[in-house]
Formats: structure tokens, sequence, C-alpha cells
């Protein structure tokens, strides 16, 4: 069986328990690409709603919780969110995303349990599934050549807040390939590509079409090349072209 098959099969799975056992039942993070193919399967038959949450507002890799009609409480996600620092600060490499993930899943955990990881000047955010919590704060202590600690963080209000650059620009239309192309400060015709070769999604969702038109909200994420929210069409040129902004997530 294909793996994309596997994978439906699981997430059915896990709906017709929560739908049986009337109990909230929930994924692993899924990636992009996993998210598309959950928007595509119909759960009407087995009565659970699917969210999906990944630790923070505008997450990419995501859990899915599936919720029986018949559960009436908050859903609980099993996430949490590790700091990882350096010892000290003034001898400590320039670490990025792939220092820090090449790091963990060195230790042998698997992919899935580990969401989006925020780095910072001051170390790195990583959210993870609850039940690697110990582990990394007990076997995370060097990130290449740098001597490092981590620590769960406890208090909502010391999660991080994903940065945000507002970019605003005139367009031809709010169309998706003229946005990204805005939005990443290249040409409409170099992205062509990219929407064409599955490689751009909104809100969660595969767009394989140039002429998607953004709505307000839309969070738009380019595999490669990073990810932004769509905020509005200010105004019109006299020329027609659309007056956009837009916020590039750093």
């Amino acid at each position: 069986m294909e793996k994309e098959e596997l994978f439906k099969k699981r997430m059915l799975e896990l709906s017709k328990k929560s739908y049986y056992r009337g109990i909230l039942t929930y994924s692993d993070f899924l990636d992009l690409n996993e998210q598309n193919i959950l928007h595509s399967l119909s759960f009407s038959d087995t009565g659970v709603q699917v969210l999906l949450f990944g630790g923070y507002e505008t997450a990419e890799r995501q859990m899915a919780a599936f919720v029986s009609d018949a559960f009436c409480c908050k859903e609980d996600y099993p996430i949490a969110c590790i700091k990882i620092s350096p010892l000290n600060r003034k001898f400590s490499d320039t670490l990025t995303h792939r220092d820090y993930l090449g790091s963990i899943l060195n230790l042998g955990i698997e992919r899935c349990k580990i969401g989006d990881i925020l780095v910072e000047e001051d170390g790195a955010f990583v959210f993870c599934h609850t039940s690697m919590v110990d582990f990394l704060i007990d076997e995370i202590c060097r990130i290449k050549h740098t001597p490092v600690k981590a620590e769960r963080i406890t208090e909502e209000n010391q999660l991080p807040t994903p940065k945000r650059e507002e970019i605003s620009g005139t367009v031809a239309s709010p169309r998706l390939d003229s946005v990204i192309g805005l939005a990443f400060r290249t040409s409409r015709s170099s992205m062509i590509s990219y929407i064409e070769s599955g490689k751009v999604f909104i809100n969660g969702k595969s767009v394989v079409s140039n002429g998607y038109v953004l709505k307000e909200g839309d969070i738009v994420s380019v595999r490669g090349k990073g990810k932004f929210q769509f905020h509005s069409v200010t105004s019109k040129t006299k020329k027609n072209r659309s007056h956009v902004i837009l916020y590039k997530y750093c």
C-alpha cells in the first residue's frame, strides 16, 4: 500500500475511534502535503469534526484533532514548547533551523513528533509532542559546536510570536502568481513553476492554479521560499493595478 493510502487509512481510523468511543483523538504533526490530503477526505459518515493546531497561530506543521459530536470539552492538543539556548552566547555559533532540526533528529526522534522550530537571536523555540519533552531536555546538550540547554515553556506569555514584515506594492491583480512575485521580490513568471509543481499551499491546501484570487487573511506557504499572510487590496491605480498589503513571516 502506498504511503498516501496508509496515511488516509490512519486518519480515518482516528476519526472512527473518536466517534465510536466518544473521545478526542489526535494525529502526529502533519506537514503541508499531509494536511492537503486530510482536507481531501470526508468524515461525514463518522460524525466527527477535524480541527488543526500547531501550538501557535499560523503554525505550518499542525496536529489534527478528531472531535466527536458527543464530546463537549475543549480540545487539549498534546503539544509542548521547549526553548533551546546557548550556555554562553558570546562563544556560540550562528545556528540555523537546519542545525536545530538535525540535532534533534539525530537523537532518533521521528520528524512527525516535532512541529515548527522558530529560530531567534538567543536560541530557538521547538514545538513537540508532549511525550518528547523530558527526553529532549535531558538529551539536547550541544548544537554543532555550541553547548546548549533546553527548558520547557510553561507560561503562555513566554511563547514566541512569529515575526512579520509588512510588504506593500502594486500588482496586476490579487491573483496568486502576481502576489507571490511581490512577496518574494521576484518576477511573476519565475513563481509559476512553484505553483504548477504543487509547492504552494493556501491555508494548508495545495493550489496549482495561477489564477487563484487571494482573500483577506489567506496564509500562503511556498516550499523553499517561506510564507506570508495576504492582508488586503487597499486601492486601485489609474492603470487599474491593485495596491496590496501582505505580511511576510521572517
